[in-house]
């Protein structure tokens, strides 16, 4: 059963991107951080994603792409979880995605992007202040 004090997060690496060792360190503090990560592994299609957010009863998504189809990719996820009745799942994404890109992401409604070299205490404390997390016991 979920514990209704933890966010869930479903971490998905989209597309034929056979690179995820980001993804991976980022769910892994996630999870140090209190989070319930679903992650999904590679080469996931947005409609897999998108029934896997919604299966999970999941907070948010956390996209990496590092493929270049980072505006097709995020397009496609956030146009089915409107179709799924789902858009106050939120979604943010890291990987290789051009500064120019960034603000036409937001305007469809992406709600963060980590680009190379954002560590991952900003992608936890983004995440807590945004989806919010409650910190883990010690």
């Amino acid at each position: 059963m979920a514990d209704p004090g933890r966010a869930r997060i479903v971490v998905a690496k989209p597309g034929l991107d056979g690179h995820d060792r980001g993804a991976k360190v980022v769910a892994r503090a996630l999870r140090d951080a209190g989070v319930e990560v679903i992650y999904t592994g590679l080469h996931q299609t947005p409609e897999q994603i998108v029934a896997t957010a919604v299966q999970e009863d999941a907070d948010a998504i956390g996209l990496s792409i590092l493929s270049g189809a980072h505006m097709t990719l995020f397009a496609r996820v956030l146009e089915l979880l409107r179709e799924r009745d789902a858009g106050d799942i939120l979604v943010f994404g890291g990987g290789i995605v051009p500064d120019a890109d960034i603000p036409e992401l937001k305007s469809l409604g992406v709600a963060e992007i980590f680009t190379p070299g954002a560590s991952t205490p900003s992608i936890v404390d983004w995440v807590r202040a945004n989806v919010g997390v409650t910190p883990a016991a010690s």
